[in-house]
């Protein structure tokens, strides 16, 4: 337990400190006043003053803020809010661009690293009638050797393979059970009945042997690119497909998180830089949605501005709709953390 909230702390400071430090640079390169860079939430622990900014440790580590000088208010000396709306665009998204470009890094250091991986032959048990599969002509006793060329070891790459190509025209090859191979076309389902998955079939793997595995950096870098990639298109197939009603909206919370982390760093460090590199991509994605308090929410009053050809919102309302929307995001946490704890205690898990 204790392991799992060290990693976590570890995983989350490192996250914020990725994102702040985006924020933190461009004001400074834009000779904006940051008057306080702060990890966690207050009350202060500590802190120390170097030239015009206040850097602090606070007690509650979920979070971190880049304090500028009149972030809505042009009237103060060398405000984020007397800026041009373009340095001011760039500032307020420059925190989701760090943590869009740390998985890069991330992701390579992982490839790198020595790690396991399972390597056998993924076998199809059976296939539901009427289902993609069946009609593409794939058989009980099939071997599913590649997705779309890319090779297939174990159920993990099939899953990934799948979820990666929702809704689009798939080439899967198989062996038969008298050793003819062959590539069929399908298109798995955004939507399919219960229990089928999206092409319906059922597999399991044979054969599985552990292997230890590392890629040189001149490998590590392009593979790391295309994980990158496809970590971008597995986010916008889960949230469709949560809307769509396919999978359960599952929303979970600092604790929730915590969870996961301490699972899957169980498996070592390079799947648990996987993991940061995903969770690192998402909080740059939701910081940018139109909402307030986030980084999003103060880009669209910067847009309106825009629009406006130059009239501002008064610093005052963008106040009052900044504060409205902490303390609905405050509550929101309370209550997605409340149900964290008690699917925890209940024994329930998220990762099968």
């Amino acid at each position: 337990m204790l392991t799992t909230v060290v990693i976590f702390i570890g995983v989350i400071v490192g996250l914020i400190l990725a994102h702040e430090f985006g924020h933190f640079i461009t004001a400074k390169a834009f000779r904006v006043k940051v008057t306080e860079f702060g990890v966690g939430f207050p009350p202060r622990i500590l802190g120390r003053k170097w030239g015009e900014t206040l850097y602090s440790l606070n007690a509650i580590p979920l979070g971190g803020f880049t304090k500028m000088a009149g972030e809505d208010d042009p009237s103060a000396p060398r405000s984020l809010a007397g800026k041009p709306p373009g340095i001011r665009l760039l500032v307020l998204s420059a925190g989701s661009l760090m943590n869009f470009l740390a998985p890069l890094a991330l992701l390579t250091i992982a490839f790198m690293i020595p790690h396991n991986i399972v390597v056998g032959e993924v076998l199809v048990t059976e296939v539901a009638p009427n289902s993609p599969a069946a009609m593409a002509g794939i058989e009980d006793g099939n071997t599913i050797l590649s997705i779309n060329d890319k090779p297939v070891s174990n159920i993990g790459d099939l899953q990934r393979y799948i979820q990666l190509n929702l809704g689009k025209g798939t080439e899967i090859t198989v062996e038969h059970s008298d050793s003819t191979i062959e590539s069929v076309s399908l298109v798995p389902r955004w939507r399919p009945p219960e229990g089928q998955g999206a092409i319906g079939v059922t597999v399991k793997t044979i054969d599985a042997i552990i292997v230890r595995h590392s890629e040189p950096v001149w490998r590590a870098v392009p593979l790391a690119i295309s994980a990158y990639a496809e970590n971008f298109v597995l986010f916008k197939n889960g949230i469709l497909s949560m809307l769509i009603g396919s999978t359960p909206l599952q929303v979970v919370g600092p604790v929730g998180i915590a969870q996961i982390t301490g699972e899957v760093a169980k498996a070592g460090l390079s799947p648990l830089l996987e993991f940061v590199a995903f969770l690192s991509i998402n909080l740059g994605l939701i910081n940018l949605f139109p909402l307030p308090a986030l980084d999003g929410g103060r880009i669209v009053f910067v847009l309106i501005e825009k629009a406006r050809r130059g009239k501002r919102v008064s610093p005052k309302a963008q106040g009052l709709v900044h504060l409205i929307g902490f303390a609905l995001l405050i509550g929101v946490m309370i209550a997605i953390t409340y149900s964290d704890i008690t699917r925890i205690l209940s024994g329930e898990g998220l990762i099968p």
